[in-house]
């Protein structure tokens, strides 16, 4: 399994969590998330960086808004995509 690979489960993973409502345990996991996310994209272009640093502000605005689904969403689609859009 690919770097990428793991971090693309790991975000699935830990969107599951906060649609089931466990939101505690996937405040936990969504730091390990995020910091495997940077790792992969500190290779990619400098668009794909800027789209990155937008990605993370709405999904720290809705972890501030507490909104479990809309961060969910995000992870599951738009970090998603991003990752998959780095060269391997």
């Amino acid at each position: 399994m690919t770097a990428l690979e793991k971090s693309i489960g790991e975000c699935r993973q830990c969107a599951s969590l906060f649609r089931l409502g466990r939101d505690v345990e996937a405040a936990l996991s969504m730091v390990d998330v995020f910091e495997g996310a940077q790792q992969l994209l500190l290779s990619a272009s400098a668009d794909v960086r800027q789209m990155w640093a937008q990605v993370l502000t709405q999904m720290l605005d809705c972890q501030e808004r507490q909104d479990w689904l809309g961060l969910a969403d995000y992870m599951e689609y738009e970090l998603i995509e991003l990752l998959e859009s780095v060269p391997a």
